[in-house]
């Protein structure tokens, strides 16, 4: 649930970025939903998205969006670098204390920010969403299950669904890692 009212002047800032690989159909409602969401929790926020080489519309779709919203900052990729790539790039171009990612096509709905928003406490580094049902083909349910516990077993991770790609995390984390991936293995 979102609040209508104005935020403190002392909310910290927030970057919100989207990595996108042919969302062309779903890029608009995200970003525009992602505006009307951090203006809700922030005075001081910026909208990102990484267009990684999409192949469809999406590069169109993000032009029109960034000449009417100038919140919109666009980074385009010349080719697909991957999924890590466009995540590096993305962190590496968000400039607020809070970073909050998740994925350009309309998996999840930015508007539940707010919760990942409200748990951020200050001894918290970073918290994750979880999905509470997939939208995917009954194979990738399956390979996506199969992922989740052999990750969370391997590294032992108290995360209830690793493969959630949404996820809040304070700036200052970015300078304590160094990213190299350009697979989705980033995200672990």
């Amino acid at each position: 649930m979102i609040n209508s009212k104005t935020p403190p002047h002392s909310a910290p800032s927030l970057s919100v970025f989207f990595p996108a690989y042919n969302d062309g159909a779903t890029i608009a409602s995200m970003v525009i939903t992602a505006i009307t969401t951090a203006k809700e929790l922030t005075n001081d926020y910026e909208i990102l998205v990484v267009n990684d080489g999409s192949s469809d519309a999406t590069r169109d779709v993000l032009e029109e969006l960034s000449h009417r919203y100038p919140e919109l900052r666009v980074i385009h990729h010349p080719t697909n670098q991957g999924y890590g790539a466009a995540l590096r790039t993305g962190f590496n171009e968000a400039s607020k204390s809070l970073v909050f990612y998740t994925d350009g096509d309309a998996q999840y709905d930015p508007r539940e920010m707010q919760l990942l928003w409200n748990e951020l406490v200050p001894d918290i580094d970073l918290v994750n969403g979880y999905k509470i049902s997939r939208s995917d083909p009954f194979h990738r349910v399956i390979i996506g299950r199969i992922y989740h516990h052999t990750v969370k077993m391997l590294f032992s991770l108290p995360l209830r669904d690793v493969d959630c790609d949404f996820r809040l995390i304070r700036r200052t984390v970015f300078d304590q890692i160094t990213l190299e991936k350009n697979s989705g293995v980033i995200c672990v």
